[in-house]
C-alpha cells in the first residue's frame, strides 16, 4: 500500500509532498514528490509517525495504577484515538507489595504489544517534592525493595523515576541501569552535584522537568541546570499550558535541542470528562480539565500527545520540533528501536494531522484504527 500526503515528516527532513509504502506491519519505503506508482490512499495534511508517550498514568476514565488488564486496554484505546501508538504505563507511589502486583498484572500486556513498557514513578521520591504522591508511602530505595520491583517488572520495566539524593539513591540508579531499564531523575531535592553524580551513575532522563523538583537558582543551580546541560540526558516536558509556562518550554528547547521528550503524565480524565478520579491511592478532582488533589496539588494532566504537540507549536516549537519530541526522541530515550520515525524498517505507525494539527487518521502496525 502506498500513501501519499501533502507533507511527510521523515527523520531530519520534511518531504513535501511525500509518499510512504507500507507492507504488512512495516514501512518499506519513503520518498519525496510523486510516488513511484499510483497511491492507494491520498491524504491531505501532514503524515507523522505515531506518537510515543513514555509517561502516562491513565485515560478514557481508566487507570494503569490498579494493574488491571481491562482498564489498561481502555487507557491504551483512548490514547490511540488521539494518535499515541506506543504507550508506556506509569505507576505511582504505593506499598511495595501493591506495586509488585500491579507490574505483574500489566507486564503480559507489554509482551503482547498493547503497551510499550512499564514506568515506576515512586516510592523512592523526595517528600518535599512528592506532588500528588502519598507522602506516607515514600521510602528510600533499599536494595531489597529495588530487587523485588525489578523482578516484578522484568523485561517489561522500561523506566524508574527516583530522587538520587535519598539514602541508597545512587546505588539504585546503578542497579536499575544494570537491569536494562532507564533511571530517571525526578521528584527530587538533589543539588547540582548530586544530580551530576546520578547522571554519571547512569541516569539518562529528567522526569517532567520543572515540575516537583528543586528550582533553578543563580548560586545553587540544582537538578534542572544539570539535566538540561548534559547531552546524555533526555528531558521530559508536560506541554499543556498548566504545568509549564511557554517561556520555560522554549528555554528547555534552546538548551536541549533534540533531547526534548513530550509526555502527557495523563491520569484517568485524559480523553474523558471532568469528575472525581483516583491516581493510585490519591483522590483527584478534575475541574475544567485540570487535575488536582483536594490540597490543590496538580495531579498529573488530562493531556493527550496530540494536544501536547499543538500546545508546543503554539508555544514556539516548529512542527518538526514538536513532532520529533513526541515520536523519535521518546522512542530513543527508552530504546524503543522500531517506532517513532517514518523510514524503511520501522513499524508502520502513522498519524495524519490536518492544518489545525488535529488527528484525522491513525495507523498502528500497518492497520488503520481511525480513518482515513
Amino acid at each position: 500500500m502506498i500513501l501519499a500526503a501533502d507533507r511527510v515528516l521523515a527523520p531530519g527532513r520534511t518531504l513535501a509532498p511525500g509518499w510512504v509504502r507500507v507492507a504488512g506491519d512495516r514501512i518499506v519505503g519513503t520518498g519525496e514528490g510523486g510516488p513511484p506508482s499510483p497511491a492507494e490512499v491520498v491524504l491531505p495534511g501532514t503524515l507523522a509517525p505515531g506518537f510515543v508517550d513514555t509517561h502516562c498514568h491513565g485515560g478514557g476514565g481508566a487507570s494503569f495504577t490498579v494493574g488491571d488488564a481491562d482498564e489498561a486496554a481502555t487507557v491504551a484505546a483512548a490514547h490511540l484515538r488521539h494518535g499515541t501508538t506506543s504507550l508506556v504505563a506509569s505507576l505511582v507511589t504505593d506499598e511495595v507489595a501493591a506495586l509488585d502486583r500491579s507490574m505483574r498484572g500489566l507486564r503480559d500486556l507489554v509482551t503482547d504489544g498493547l503497551l510499550a513498557g512499564l514506568h515506576l514513578e515512586g516510592p523512592w521520591l523526595a517528600r518535599d517534592f512528592c506532588g500528588a504522591h502519598e507522602p506516607a508511602l515514600l521510602r528510600p530505595p533499599s536494595p531489597e525493595d529495588v530487587e523485588q520491583l525489578l523482578a516484578a517488572g522484568g523485561d517489561a520495566l522500561r523506566m524508574v523515576t527516583l530522587a538520587p539524593e535519598l539514602d541508597g539513591g545512587l546505588d539504585a540508579v546503578r542497579r536499575v541501569v544494570g537491569a536494562g531499564a532507564v533511571a530517571a531523575v525526578g521528584h527530587t531535592d538533589a543539588t547540582w552535584e548530586q544530580t551530576r553524580a546520578a547522571i554519571d551513575a547512569g541516569a539518562s532522563t529528567a522526569t517532567h522537568l520543572y515540575n516537583q523538583v528543586r528550582g533553578l537558582h543563580h548560586r545553587r543551580p540544582g537538578p534542572i541546570a544539570a539535566l538540561l546541560q548534559d547531552e546524555r540526558v533526555s528531558v521530559e516536558l508536560i506541554s499543556d499550558g498548566v504545568h509549564v509556562h511557554p517561556a520555560m518550554l522554549r528555554l528547555a528547547l534552546g538548551a536541549a535541542p533534540g533531547r526534548i521528550v513530550l509526555v502527557t503524565d495523563a491520569m484517568g480524565a485524559a480523553a474523558a470528562a471532568d469528575g472525581d478520579y483516583h491516581l493510585g491511592p490519591i483522590h483527584v478532582q478534575v475541574r475544567d480539565g485540570v487535575a488536582r488533589t483536594p490540597s490543590g496539588a496538580i495531579a498529573g494532566s488530562t493531556l493527550t500527545m496530540a494536544a501536547a504537540v499543538r500546545h508546543s507549536v503554539a508555544s514556539g516549537f516548529t512542527l518538526e520540533q514538536a513532532v520529533d519530541a513526541a515520536t523519535r526522541a521518546p522512542a530513543a530515550a527508552l530504546g524503543l528501536g522500531d517506532v517513532g520515525r517514518i523510514e524503511a524498517g520501522a513499524r508502520a505507525d502513522l498519524v495524519v494531522l490536518d492544518e489545525t494539527l488535529e488527528v484525522t487518521a491513525v495507523m498502528r502496525s500497518g492497520s488503520w484504527t481511525t480513518g482515513p
